[in-house]
């Protein structure tokens, strides 16, 4: 999930992608000499940084980061068990994230602030503009609704992460897998291969209250202004958008074509320029 300041620069600095913790000394940039981006990372500086869990496109959503930004300063955290964060918190019920989002709104002061969210992260930023509307002056949803209970989530989550071949014997291999090369930055080298950083149960569990749970009545009450992004190929259920729009009249929708979950990876130019053209108005 990101926090964007309501009136940001014309062009963004910064990545758009999970898990980039933006220091030479990550397993990726250790693996190039080049200091720079990546041909697909360039891409990515022309769009806002946003907050985004892992990938999935055609499969269900998977928890991400938080990313946090200001001009100036910039913060970059990531969600609790994702990335760089603590890898096995002692919670990660959907009320600790809300209330980890709210943390960094609070130290990045002035608010209310946009938020940005993508999957879980979008959902994170939907509850936390629900319970805190004060800090909150619009909201960008990417891939992310109140829609539920989704009880085989959990399971398909799992059985997603099972099927991970590790170890990668290498960032290629593990790139052909996971379908963009954004996702090999959540990978640490070990002795015997490539290792994703996060821990199985902590994930699975991050999802447990989607499980049993919808979120018509906390979508309710959000009153800022609200963008719905949809991939023409995402996971959102059938009729989820349109019952947003119903419940939230203030909802602007778009659908990004030849996207599937991860808008972000797989269209950022065309996502850039739907946030930019709702951040305008």
């Amino acid at each position: 999930m990101a926090v964007v300041r309501r009136r940001p620069s014309r062009r963004w600095s910064g990545p758009f992608d999970p898990y980039d913790v933006r220091n030479p000394h990550h397993p990726r940039r250790r693996a190039h000499s080049s200091p720079g981006p990546s041909p697909r990372g360039q891409a990515h500086d022309h769009v806002p940084p946003a907050a985004r869990p892992g990938r999935s496109p055609g499969r269900v959503g998977h928890p991400r980061r938080a990313t946090a930004v200001r001009r100036p300063p910039r913060g970059d955290v990531r969600a609790r068990g994702h990335g760089a964060g603590t890898r096995t918190p002692a919670t990660t019920t959907r009320e600790a994230h809300v209330q980890d989002a709210v943390a960094l709104i609070e130290a990045l002061e002035p608010a209310p602030v946009t938020l940005v969210g993508q999957s879980l992260g979008g959902h994170t930023a939907m509850l936390s503009a629900a319970s805190h509307p004060r800090l909150v002056t619009s909201l960008i949803l990417i891939e992310a609704g109140p829609a539920g209970p989704s009880p085989d989530l959990p399971a398909q989550i799992a059985t997603w992460l099972d099927s991970w071949p590790i170890p990668f014997t290498s960032l290629e291999e593990a790139e052909a897998f996971l379908g963009h090369e954004t996702w090999t930055r959540t990978l640490v080298r070990r002795d015997d291969g490539w290792h994703p950083t996060w821990d199985r149960t902590t994930i699975v569990d991050s999802v447990a209250e989607l499980a049993t749970t919808a979120y018509w009545e906390q979508r309710s009450r959000i009153t800022c202004p609200t963008l719905l992004v949809q991939g023409e190929h995402g996971t959102m259920r059938p009729g989820e958008p349109s019952m947003m729009l119903t419940h939230r009249p203030r909802t602007q929708p778009v659908r990004v074509p030849d996207a599937a979950h991860d808008v972000h990876l797989d269209q950022p130019t065309r996502l850039h320029e739907a946030i930019a053209a709702f951040l305008r108005d």
